[in-house]
């Protein structure tokens, strides 16, 4: 008997870095919201990826998507055009960045157009990209089972309303703190993921990078995942997008229900697949994984938590 596999859409950024730290540099380091959520993910369930770059994206990273497993049909090449460039420094601290160049290049004019049977998947993750490009994707597709989606501050602050006109389409929203209290006006974080829910999503993953995530789901239940501790983090970019890339790859696999247990279950491995990222360049930890090896991270991040329990009577 044949096990029907579901597949995950991802929509969003592919680019080019150039990242620098308080201990290395990499001028050319392969990027983008989309290819980290997609390596991530890749080891969970099929990965479809939607985006755009120039005739200056390297070969080698279209080629590692390919053997990770990833549908890159989706993926549009402008020859006379240049790939999506950001450069950022961290600080001491690797919490904290800042951004020295951006250059959009063809990600400027990006009208997200999925091939036909990309509309059919059950899944669906809308990347970081403007609002009103996430709700026409959304329009794209046919009848998909679960959608996620990620923001940032850049568009609470300036399309608002577009943002909350595709939230209402939204069953997992993922943002960072800093993030959820702009979008609710409220700084409590447990009063601003209210006022955030209430405006449709049925789930909500706040990011809070070196102190894990908090998961507030549809029946009102709250759950803290953990982060690892780590002696070292070479590079915290795609961080977050690895995490949502955990997240929704497991939620996405044969007979999960996207609900209760499952969801916790999958915040786990977000931070797992988060925790593989932060350790080299780009997607350099998350390439060539194997089941074992992830399986091995989950059960280290079960033992975070787990504890006796005890009474005082």
């Amino acid at each position: 008997m044949t096990v029907h596999k579901p597949h995950l859409v991802v929509v969003g950024s592919v680019a080019i870095d150039w990242i620098i730290t308080p201990r290395a540099e990499r001028p050319e380091s392969v990027g983008g919201s989309a290819t980290f959520f997609a390596m991530a993910a890749s080891y969970l369930s099929q990965v479809r990826l939607v985006g755009v770059v120039g005739r200056d994206f390297p070969d080698y990273a279209v080629a590692d998507l390919k053997a990770a497993g990833v549908d890159v049909s989706g993926l549009e090449v402008v020859q006379d055009g240049l790939t999506f460039r950001w450069k950022g420094q961290y600080h001491e601290n690797m919490n904290d960045r800042t951004t020295l160049e951006t250059h959009l290049n063809v990600f400027e004019k990006f009208q997200p157009r999925l091939p036909a049977e990309f509309r059919g998947s059950e899944y669906l993750f809308l990347a970081n990209i403007q609002p009103r490009l996430q709700s026409d994707v959304f329009a794209q597709m046919q009848r998909p089972r679960l959608v996620g989606l990620d923001t940032m501050n850049l568009w609470i602050s300036i399309a608002n309303d577009d943002l909350k006109a595709v939230l209402k389409n939204v069953d997992v929203l993922t943002l960072n703190d800093e993030e959820a209290r702009q979008l609710s006006g409220e700084h409590n974080i447990v009063k601003a993921a209210r006022a955030v829910r209430a405006l449709g999503p049925r789930n909500l993953v706040i990011k809070r990078g070196e102190y894990g995530a908090l998961l507030f789901d549809a029946d009102g239940e709250v759950f803290s995942a953990p982060a690892l501790p780590l002696e070292e983090v070479v590079d915290p970019t795609g961080a977050g997008d690895s995490f949502a890339g955990g997240f929704m790859g497991y939620l996405a696999r044969p007979g999960v229900e996207p609900s209760g247990a499952s969801l916790r279950t999958a915040m786990i491995y977000g931070s797992v697949m988060a925790s593989f990222c932060v350790e080299g360049f780009s997607y350099d930890r998350l390439k060539g994984l194997d089941a074992a090896t992830i399986q091995k991270r989950f059960e280290t991040f079960a033992s975070l938590t787990n504890f006796a329990r005890a009474s005082l009577t």
